[in-house]
């Protein structure tokens, strides 16, 4: 597949972490939606941070999408796609599991682990999209607080 396909292939699903970050931001949460994809492109799990509305301080987006795919013997051809970068707990769980390729919606309202993934062997791909940014950036300005406890600031 040449790069035009695969970043068309990357944005595609990139709309179905966007679309769940939307659904998350609908209901109260912060607005990080995230999606597991196999190496055919088929979604296995898809998810929001849902920390406000289950209150487990654990329900990150990524983890929440790693949830919903269930059980892989084998996680080294999979892509996990975020509409921000992961933050270190997120970036723990690409690692821990072999997750080979992260793609990133935005990190420049926060810029979290990815650069230590790169730097162990996980492709990263960072595509700044300006629906992701705008999206986690009127979050951050509209509810500070929310967005520091999510972080761990």
């Amino acid at each position: 597949m040449d790069h035009r396909s695969r970043l068309r292939e990357y944005r595609r699903w990139l709309a179905v972490a966007a679309e769940q970050a939307a659904l998350g931001a609908r209901e109260g949460g912060v607005p990080v939606g995230a999606a597991l994809v196999d190496s055919r492109g088929e979604i296995l799990g898809r998810g929001r941070n849902r920390r406000v509305q289950d209150g487990d301080p654990t329900a990150h987006a990524e983890t929440s999408a790693f949830r919903a795919a269930g059980r892989l013997r084998d996680y080294g051809d999979t892509t996990m796609v975020t509409t921000l970068s992961p933050c270190w707990f997120c970036s723990g769980l690409v690692r821990q599991f072999g997750i080979g390729r992260v793609v990133i919606g935005e990190a420049r309202n926060f810029c979290g682990g990815h650069d230590w993934l790169a730097e162990n062997g996980v492709e990263v791909v960072l595509l700044d999209d300006a629906e992701c940014m705008r999206m986690m950036g009127e979050f951050i300005a509209a509810s500070p607080g929310l967005w520091n406890e999510d972080i761990g600031a």
